[in-house]
């Protein structure tokens, strides 16, 4: 959701932003633009739609070294050249991009913009037009942007240039992800750090209300009183080749083909010179002194807690519950005497998850971050962090994150039953490397998952999927990956919910997509699809070997029962790729969807 780059230094700034803004369509937007400034004063580009409309728009006879960049995704005020930043003041003087939401900003305005006539319709526009009537009032940028950074009230993260100082970035964030990029003659900003990989690794980190002054030559970050503020630098461990598509037609099937690696990585992430599991100390100490565990998730993440919270309950033998994060905060249940949190989010930066993150910090409670960003703010900002090892994930659409969530949980559970001196009847590291072979097999037949997606998908409006225990987890994520790229109405529900009202929406030809990997219930969820086969829906089966029977569309390989989430999801995230890539979909980045939720 939303993206900020900016540049100050010694080369030409436009190409840099460019390139910068590329590097964040993957989260989302619908409109772009830069401002650059030299000596002949701010240019100013701006589009609707893609990086590359943008790009035929900019001058590419105006050179400059300073500038900032942004791709919105439209909150107040539909997509349009006029609401997309940057935004400018009314004199021109002052120009800014914007990420997150500001609530109070119609207080802001009839305060203090009664007589100024507001040209888009976002509450960006409300923050540039105050900071140049603060000017007025102090004559001074530096304190005219602290006062209004100081009256802003809900999530943001700024970046304004003056047209009068070639010198200077302004920067201040709360809430949401900011970055300072360090170089030699340079600095960068972003909201990202893949943003800006190209240019540098070392980063600062910026805290919540803090003011940032950017220099080609140096940097200092203030307290919103003045006072300065001395950090130390840290290095983004990513690797910029991650970031490419290579041979591969879209980021979602490269990430999908990357899952058995993943799970190898993570394999030896967490397994000691012994080849048992290994966590911190640290770690383990509070699983083993919470007397209930929270976990605090949305979307794709919320579905991998929900197979997380079966993984702790039956191995360690801990109560669970599965919170989504943007309900939690507003209806906060009544808390256990000793709980941990645990927040599972892909990027870290899930405004949602953060804002349950403070609350419970102020509670004095203790929170464990599973994220794919080490550096990122749920990771700084919890008292522990298990790393999930997947890469950088571009497509919109979570499919390795999600397999390796899962199998960190799984560790996580492993690790804390055997601190608590409990026996396993079965070699988790051992179990996870077949897992990791079983993707491998399931993401070389393509061919077969391409053909089933075109019989089901190619002329329905809807399709439901159902399953029983974990595989009703799983089929909640199907029907998300489905939804999410295809635009296909689809559902998951629990088999034997079915008859409680769903079963009426079972019309000729309607596909139903049934997972059978649990052997307690392999006969039920059998039933569940005799019944809605005898009402004329397209049925297909997805069974484990052993369990499969003569008619299923595909029988997956065996592996632990209680693993078979990690192998069950690999058809179902192939088949909405080839239904989205058949009805001629953006598979990477889907209509009105970012891929990190900055904003509540």
């Amino acid at each position: 959701m939303c993206g900020i780059v900016g540049y100050i230094g010694q080369n030409d700034t436009k190409e840099i932003l460019l390139n910068g803004l590329e590097k964040l369509e993957y989260r989302g937007y619908d409109s772009a633009g830069i401002a650059t400034l030299n000596n002949y004063g701010l240019h100013l580009f701006k589009a609707k739609g893609r990086i590359a409309t943008l790009r035929e728009k900019v001058d590419t006879t105006v050179a400059s070294s300073i500038g900032i960049g942004h791709t919105r995704w439209a909150t107040h005020g539909e997509p349009s050249e006029e609401n997309a930043h940057p935004h400018q003041s009314s004199s021109g003087r002052f120009t800014l991009v914007h990420n997150g939401v500001i609530e109070n900003y119609y207080e802001l305005r009839d305060d203090y913009l009664s007589d100024v006539n507001l040209i888009s319709e976002t509450d960006t526009e409300v923050i540039i037009q105050l900071m140049e009537v603060l000017y007025n009032q102090y004559q001074d940028v530096a304190e005219a942007f602290r006062q209004t950074v100081a009256l802003l009230k809900g999530s943001y993260a700024i970046a304004l240039i003056d047209a009068e100082d070639q010198d200077t970035i302004y920067v201040a964030k709360n809430k949401s992800p900011l970055l300072i990029g360090l170089g030699e003659g340079f600095n960068v900003i972003a909201s990202d750090a893949m943003a800006t990989l190209k240019e540098t690794n070392r980063y600062l980190e910026i805290h919540d209300k803090e003011v940032v002054l950017v220099n080609r030559n140096y940097v200092e970050i203030q307290k919103l009183d003045g006072i300065a503020v001395e950090r130390e630098p840290y290095i983004a461990e990513i690797d910029a080749a991650d970031i490419e598509k290579g041979t591969y037609a879209h980021f979602m099937l490269k990430e999908i083909d990357e899952q058995p690696f993943v799970m190898r990585k993570i394999i030896k992430a967490y397994q000691n010179q012994q080849g048992n599991i290994k966590l911190d100390a640290s770690v383990e100490k509070a699983m083993l002194e919470a007397d209930r565990i929270y976990i605090v998730a949305a979307g794709t993440s919320y579905h991998a807690g929900l197979i997380g919270k079966q993984m702790i309950e039956r191995l360690a033998n801990i109560p669970v519950e599965v919170h989504i994060a943007s309900e939690f905060s507003y209806n906060m249940p009544l808390l256990s005497a000793k709980p941990l949190f645990i927040f599972i989010s892909q990027s870290g930066e899930t405004a949602d998850s953060r804002a349950v993150l403070v609350r419970i910090k102020e509670l004095g409670h203790s929170a464990l971050t599973i994220t794919n960003v080490p550096g990122s703010t749920l990771s700084r900002e919890a008292d522990y962090t298990l790393h999930l090892y997947a890469g950088p994930e571009i497509a919109v659409a979570s499919t390795k994150a999600y397999t390796a969530q899962i199998a960190v949980l799984t560790i996580l559970a492993v690790g804390t039953a055997k601190a608590k001196g409990m026996t396993l009847d079965f070699d988790p590291l051992q179990e996870l490397a077949i897992v990791s072979s079983v993707m491998e097999s399931l993401t070389d037949q393509k061919d077969t998952f391409q053909q089933i997606a075109i019989d089901l998908f190619t002329e329905t409006r809807n399709a439901f999927f159902i399953g029983r225990g974990v595989d009703y987890f799983v089929a909640q994520e199907a029907s998300l990956k489905l939804k999410e790229i295809s635009y296909i109405q689809a559902e998951g529900f629990a088999g034997g919910e079915l008859k409680h009202g769903t079963i009426a929406l079972i019309e000729e030809g309607t596909p139903v997509i049934a997972i059978a990997t649990q052997e307690n219930v392999n006969y039920s969820i059998r039933g569940n699809v005799q019944e809605v086969a005898a009402r004329g829906a397209k049925t297909c089966i997805f069974s484990m070997e052993g369990l499969h029977q003569d008619n299923d569309a595909f029988v997956l390989p065996q592996v632990h029962e209680l693993l078979t989430p990690l192998v069950s999801v690999i058809p179902m995230q192939l088949l909405a790729y080839y239904a989205a890539l058949h009805r001629d979909c953006d598979v990477d980045k889907p209509r009105n969807l970012a891929k990190s939720v900055t904003v509540e």
